[in-house]
């Protein structure tokens, strides 16, 4: 068959399937315009789930009379400028668009009109696409003092076949409140508004700039929850700077849908942050669960290719590994910061198991606070000699009990008695079922799990052993030949001095052949065959071998489970105030192994209004 040139609107069409997938995605395109356009107010109509109406209208710049026509021809922008030497530099994308593609992709499948006052101007003008076909410019009215209107009517009726594509009407309505959502999220100095059919659904007033202003954003997008039980993230490494919200431990969910990633003001999709996360709470979650997480990538724009996809929502970073280690680090120090802090939600639960069926739950929520203040506001030293890291329980109870002798007098010169009430768990009151620990603090009643909690201490300790005395490796009598893709084995044997720290010795073995030396002793008989192939996956897929680091974890972890305190074992008061001391000296201990809480704390306030004091 001959070569044929194609029709230019046949030219649109092919571009407008690349950059409209759906409504959402031309949602998307226009309020990233706007934003560009520098506006501080964005609202956003949508009727029959976006393929009936769209109207998307700002207060930025607005365009000029002349500038219209333009705005609706392909590869035509105003957000690329040449250098000195008149070249386009792609590698550095300042602003959130610049291909010059989405209004006339946009127009190409719909009828799409675009009202504009320019700052500073007095006239308005309009100009209409219809299925490619640009009419004139001509005066028109406009609400506002400057900025755009843009309105998109029957979006893909020029391709009837993208409509047989589409969703239901109500999942894609759901699609362009996420959309808008996303945008919300990374600008949160920038108003946005959502009427779906008529009916406002979605009002975010703009914010102050920075942490305060970002959280109250995040809350109002992702819950109040997240808000009460997010941790700050603001770390910087070589130039890469990455900020944000991660939900503590035991404040998770069962999927991965809230997890967002920002680069310089732009929402992405990327595999990158999925490993990160699982790599920085592989300690606190198990599988099966995952954290709630706002984080803001800011880098050099030379440093980011955002050049890589059609409707931008991939990124492809020239230092991938520093991204990467940067996230899980940071997260990782923020995680260490929260010490024994919980998430509300459990406080929450726990006031809904204990409220009678049928009375109304309290309108106050419990306080966020909790004994987590002690680590910023400080204790008094005895807390610390009384928590010190110590083998087993049984071992702090003697000292405790020595120490705690009955008659013995205290020199004159002794500090002042601390009370135990005072301590951030309180002191411990009672053992009931011969599981829980009750404790009272100043303010309220901690409810203790013993065994999750012991259990987390001994995991904590294995974990620190593990790193002061490295990996213990166990020599293989036959060394073992795992065979893999070429690309693969040269992916782990690249690894090999990372996994040689973990325990794991390899060497090449030819093309695509990888023989193993030694594993991990603490793995006793495994398939070292499969562990290398789930390195090589991971590797892949996250740019880390986490699995062999997991593995061991999980040892770590089903060691400490048989080596911790059991439910059931009866405890003397000294030891069950030892094991509150030790939890609050103890970072991670407000969650198991498994990412379940290991207290609930009521405050006193919550439980005066469960029985009607309040």
């Amino acid at each position: 068959m001959p070569i044929r040139r194609l029709p230019p609107e046949l030219i649109n069409r092919i571009a407008a399937g690349e950059v409209v997938e759906r409504p959402a995605s031309a949602v998307k395109e226009l309020v990233e315009n706007a934003l560009d356009a520098g506006a501080s107010e964005i609202q956003v109509q949508a009727d029959g789930g976006g393929l009936t109406r769209i109207l998307v209208a700002d207060d930025g710049n607005g365009l000029a009379s002349d500038q219209l026509p333009l705005a609706v021809e392909r590869h035509a922008t105003s957000k690329l400028n040449p250098g000195e030497d008149g070249e386009y530099d792609l590698l550095r994308i300042a602003t959130m668009g610049f291909r010059g593609e989405a209004l006339p992709s946009i127009g190409s499948v719909s009828r799409l009109s675009i009202t504009s006052r320019a700052k500073g101007l007095a006239d308005a003008h309009a100009i209409f696409v219809e299925g490619g076909a640009v009419g004139a410019v001509a005066p028109a009215g406009f609400p506002g003092p400057h900025g755009a209107r843009v309105e998109v009517r029957d979006l893909f009726y020029a391709t009837p076949a993208r409509l047989k594509f589409m969703k239901s009407e109500r999942s894609e309505t759901q699609a362009i409140a996420e959309e808008l959502k996303r945008q919300a999220m990374a600008h949160e100095a920038v108003g946005f508004a959502l009427d779906i059919d008529g009916r406002r659904t979605l009002r975010l007033p703009a914010e102050s700039p920075g942490d305060e202003g970002r959280l109250a954003r995040l809350g109002a997008v992702m819950g109040r929850e997240f808000s009460e039980n997010a941790l700050l993230i603001d770390h910087e490494r070589e130039g890469v700077r990455l900020s944000g919200y991660a939900g503590l431990p035991t404040y998770n969910r069962g999927n991965a849908a809230h997890q967002y990633l920002f680069v310089n003001g732009r929402p992405v999709r990327d595999r990158l942050l999925q490993g990160a996360l699982r790599g920085a709470y592989a300690d606190f979650l198990a599988r099966d669960r995952h954290p709630a997480c706002a984080l803001y990538i800011e880098l050099d724009a030379g440093l980011v290719d955002v050049n890589v996809h059609p409707a931008k929502a991939e990124v492809r970073f020239r230092d991938p590994g520093l991204v990467r280690g940067l996230i899980v680090s940071g997260l990782r120090h923020s995680l260490a910061g929260a010490g024994h802090r919980a998430s509300t939600t459990v406080s929450m639960a726990a006031l809904g198991g204990f409220r009678p069926q049928g009375l109304p739950y309290p309108a106050a929520r419990p306080s966020g606070g909790g004994f987590s203040a002690w680590s910023a506001g400080g204790w008094p030293a005895a807390a610390a000699a009384v928590s010190q890291a110590i083998p087993g329980l049984s071992e702090v109870s003697a000292r405790a009990e020595d120490a705690w002798q009955p008659g013995v007098a205290e020199p004159a010169s002794a500090a002042p008695v601390f009370d135990p009430v005072d301590y951030p768990l309180g002191a411990a009151r009672a053992q009931v079922h011969e599981t829980y620990i009750v404790a009272q603090t100043r303010d309220g009643v901690v409810i203790v799990d013993q065994h999750a909690a012991h259990e987390r201490l001994v995991y904590e300790r294995m974990k620190g052993e593990l790193a002061e005395g490295g990996v213990a490796r166990q020599a293989l009598l036959l060394p073992e030949v795992v065979e893999l893709d070429p690309a693969e084995a040269d992916r782990v044997v690249a690894r090999a001095d990372e996994l040689a720290a973990l325990g794991l010795t390899i060497e090449p073995f030819g093309p695509g052949a990888i023989l193993v030396r030694e594993v991990p002793a603490l793995l006793g008989e495994t398939d070292a065959a499969g562990l290398i192939r789930d390195i090589a996956d991971d590797l892949a897929e996250n740019g880390q071998a986490l699995a062999l680091k997991e593995r061991l974890e999980e040892v770590c972890s089903t060691m400490a489970c048989h080596g911790s305190v059991r439910a059931g074992r009866r405890l003397t008061a000294p030891e069950m105030n030892a094991l509150l001391r030790q939890m609050e000296a103890t970072p991670h201990s407000g969650q198991c192994n498994h990412g379940r809480p290991t207290y609930v704390e009521l405050k006193l306030a919550d439980i005066e209004r469960l029985f009607g004091r309040r």
